[in-house]
């Protein structure tokens, strides 16, 4: 079998993949908790029947060879928008991860977004304006998603890290679309240096990579087949330093919190020193006339 062939078959799998995760997704109602990701499986299963068709239609030179243009902008106006939407589904889930701490929750999805525009201005202030509109229209989209891909890796570590302080299981959905997304990100990462490297291994980096996309669907199948444990209550000490950054991080932020100012030591020894002359003037009127 060609490395075409096996590519070919292996992309019609993802599609049946998607596919079948689509409709467990939508049928236990999951897009309620997670609607970044709905609309992200919406565009993957509306957009692949549309580039496989016109990509079909470029060796049949249909539609007076407009093929090739039509399949150029969807394929990457799908590309940018994924981009875009696997940041949202990256917010989800880490608001998710962090439901039982508000505060935390809060100021952790600001922190997110300013990391992500800061990510953006440094990939997109990089790239050449002296290459034609395809090249550059790439460039972008390809600068965009590593910079997502790289918030979809440092989220997958924090939940690796701190899955027992937030009492997070390891089959809880919020944890495999993680690693499902980590998984996908890795592979990108390891298919850009090695095609750096060599070039004429393109092909089967590319078998590798479908592959643990085949696997990271495979495994949302899973999670979304089986159910969901419920997840347990974090009980924390009083004294716990976690429940003193979620109080500190729900302080912050909110306008109408009052504040109690602490006086200065010179400041209370003027207030005694003039509440006891009132006191010894009330006692001795008549020295004081």
């Amino acid at each position: 079998m060609s490395s075409q062939t096996a590519m070919t078959l292996m992309c019609m799998m993802e599609f049946a993949l998607w596919a079948v995760f689509g409709f467990l997704f939508w049928t236990k109602k999951l897009h309620r908790r997670f609607p970044a990701l709905g609309i992200y499986l919406a565009l993957r299963l509306a957009s692949m029947p549309v580039l496989l068709f016109f990509y079909f239609g470029q060796t049949r030179h249909w539609f007076n060879d407009y093929c090739s243009l039509i399949y150029f902008l969807v394929y990457w106006s799908a590309y940018i928008a994924s981009a875009v939407l696997l940041f949202f589904i990256c917010v989800e889930v880490f608001r998710s991860a962090l439901s039982a701490f508000f505060g935390l929750q809060r100021l952790g999805t600001l922190a997110f977004r300013w990391a992500a525009l800061v990510s953006v201005i440094l990939s997109l202030s990089t790239f050449s304006l002296e290459h034609s509109r395809a090249l550059i229209i790439a460039d972008v989209a390809f600068r965009l998603m590593r910079s997502v891909s790289i918030l979809e890796l440092c989220l997958l570590a924090f939940l690796c890290l701190s899955m027992n302080a937030l009492r997070l299981s390891a089959r809880s959905m919020t944890f495999g679309i993680a690693l499902g997304f980590g998984l996908m990100s890795s592979s990108d990462f390891v298919l850009a240096a090695f095609w750096s490297h060599n070039a004429s291994l393109s092909d089967a980096f590319q078998l590798v990579t479908e592959s643990l996309v085949l696997v990271s669907l495979g495994m949302w199948v899973t999670y979304c087949a089986l159910p969901e444990p419920v997840r347990q209550p974090v009980l924390l000490p009083l004294n716990s330093t976690l429940l003193r950054w979620n109080e500190i991080a729900s302080a912050l932020g909110h306008t109408g919190t009052q504040v109690a100012v602490q006086q200065s030591a010179g400041g209370f020894f003027l207030t005694d020193a003039e509440r006891t002359v009132e006191e010894l003037l009330a006692q001795n009127p008549q020295s004081h006339e």
